[in-house]
């Protein structure tokens, strides 16, 4: 990483070896303690060590991510697919290294997973309208709630502005909670994958994107 990790256990000192004042000490402690009930049984992972360099952010990133992942009423392949393409959108391979398998557990097919991997990135006017991926394409293996959610994806995360008929096909198919839902799970995985790849936290921008198919086969081990 392009900065050292935080420690695994909550510190003590400043870095400059100074202690730090009681009050900061247990306030650090408790958000250690937050980050890794929710990693329970897995200890704490690069991202978590790069974040608890700043305790309240690590907190906060805590809360949203978990939010999301624990507590949205948006099906889990939706939000798992919608990040996955976030992963690619932004190069972000520890992005994709660690939620291709959260997709393919949660319902999407490595068929499903591999198109949104090779499926080339959207294009847009200035005016926010798709100009390719304008269909589905012909033989997908995509549903028309993921194919819809994919190109949600692209617009938010490529154009910011998001076109109307774009956003009509989202409405459409979903609730207003899990329009919300969806949007800030694109929006934080958007924050994520920068922090990941500007930090290249894990190591891992020069690494490859592993094969959904591969995936799969080590998940069946």
């Amino acid at each position: 990483m392009r900065i050292n990790y935080a420690p695994s256990t909550p510190p003590t000192t400043q870095p400059d070896g100074t202690p730090l004042p009681e009050a900061e000490q247990k306030a650090t402690a408790e958000v250690y303690e937050r980050v890794a009930a929710r990693r329970k049984p897995r200890p704490l992972i690069p991202l978590d060590l790069a974040l608890l360099h700043s305790p309240p952010i690590a907190n906060g990133y805590n809360a949203l991510l978990g939010a999301i992942r624990t507590q949205a009423v948006m099906p889990q392949d939706i939000l798992e697919l919608s990040v996955c393409r976030v992963a690619i959108l932004n190069g972000a391979v520890y992005e994709w290294n660690a939620h291709a398998p959260l997709a393919l557990k949660a319902g999407v097919t490595a068929a499903q997973l591999q198109e949104v991997k090779n499926l080339p990135i959207s294009t847009f006017t200035t005016e926010g309208q798709i100009i390719n991926n304008v269909e589905k394409p012909a033989g997908s293996s995509l549903t028309d709630f993921q194919w819809d959610t994919v190109i949600f994806t692209d617009a938010m995360t490529k154009n910011i502005k998001v076109d109307d008929a774009i956003f009509a096909a989202i409405k459409s198919r979903f609730s207003e909670r899990e329009v919300v839902e969806l949007t800030v799970c694109i929006g934080a995985y958007n924050m994520v994958s920068r922090f990941l790849v500007t930090l290249d936290v894990g190591e891992n921008n020069d690494k490859s994107m592993k094969e959904p198919a591969d995936i799969e086969a080590e998940l069946k081990k």
